[in-house]
């Protein structure tokens, strides 16, 4: 009896484990009745932000070899980077405890430690995004070209 050989490990497992994870938790969210809280929005911005490094890389090493899907993840990269923005300013309409401010201030000492991560975080990505893209690229088309 010969025993076929295991197939390689492909390197994707944390990622299907992470659409797995979000897949669960927004099946297990109610249907009406409650909004998102903060720390709801904050988890899901830093999910954003880690996918929005995530395209940054795939985009950056794939731009040379194959341009077309380089400029599309590039685009992928910006619209991520949008969708966080729009999380992040979310965040700050959500109501906060009494004695907490809703301003976003990263370059002081925040009211609570989770304004400070969401605030950081959303600066550190809009360095990146700044670096990358044009004011026209944010304000550009929303749907992306099939380049070969």
């Amino acid at each position: 009896m010969t025993r076929s050989p295991s197939p390689a490990p492909d390197g994707h497992a944390f990622l299907r484990a992470a659409t797995a994870g979000i897949r669960h938790h927004a099946r297990g969210l109610p249907a009406t009745g409650s909004a998102p809280g903060r720390p709801h929005l904050d988890a899901l911005h830093a999910h954003l932000t880690e996918l929005h490094r995530l395209l940054d890389h795939l985009a950056d090493t794939t731009r040379a070899p194959h341009p077309g899907a380089g400029r599309n993840l590039a685009t992928a990269h910006a619209r991520l980077w949008e969708a966080s923005a729009a999380v992040h300013a979310a965040f700050h309409l959500l109501p906060t405890p009494a004695s907490a401010t809703t301003e976003c201030h990263p370059d002081r000492l925040p009211d609570a430690p989770q304004i400070l991560t969401i605030c950081q975080r959303h600066t550190a990505s809009g360095h990146s995004i700044r670096r990358k893209t044009t004011p026209t690229d944010l304000a550009g088309p929303h749907a992306t070209a099939c380049v070969r």
